[in-house]
C-alpha cells in the first residue's frame, strides 16, 4: 500500500487579519499620477499592472485631494471624492470620504475611532 499524500494547497483559506487596506486604480493618466503621489508615502506599496494599478498600505493611508490636484497640474479642489471614485475600480478595508481627502483603514475599529463612533454594545 502506498503512502501518497496530497500537498497542502497554497490557496487555502486564511481568516487572520492582514492589517492591510488598498485600492485598485484605473491605469490611465489620472490613475498613474495618483499612484505616483502615493508611492512616496510611508507604508504604501504601488504595483503597476497592465490594466490597473494596485495601491496597498499597512494599517492606514490618506489620499490628499489638493496634493493630487497639484500633481495633476490642476487648481486646488479639482481632484475630489467624485474624481477619486471615477478612477478607482475597487477597494478593501474601510473608506472614509472627507471634503479634502479619502482615508483608508485596514481595521474597522480605527475607522470608527476616526469618526467618533462608539463600537461598545450598550
Amino acid at each position: 500500500m502506498s503512502t501518497y499524500r496530497t500537498a497542502e494547497s497554497p490557496f487555502k483559506s486564511d481568516s487572520t487579519a492582514s492589517n492591510m487596506c488598498g485600492v485598485t486604480l484605473m491605469n490611465n493618466q489620472v490613475g498613474v499620477v495618483v499612484a505616483e503621489v502615493m508611492k512616496g508615502k510611508e507604508g504604501v506599496q504601488v504595483t503597476p499592472l497592465p490594466s490597473m494599478i494596485r495601491v496597498d498600505a499597512v494599517r492606514r493611508m490618506e489620499f490628499d485631494y489638493d496634493e493630487i490636484s497639484e500633481a495633476l497640474g490642476e487648481e486646488p479642489g479639482f481632484f475630489d471624492a467624485a474624481e477619486f471614485e471615477e478612477n478607482m475600480s475597487t477597494h478593501y478595508g474601510r473608506m472614509i470620504h472627507e471634503d479634502d481627502r479619502t482615508i483608508m483603514f485596514a481595521n474597522p475599529e480605527d475607522a470608527a475611532e476616526e469618526l467618533g463612533f462608539d463600537l461598545s454594545a450598550g
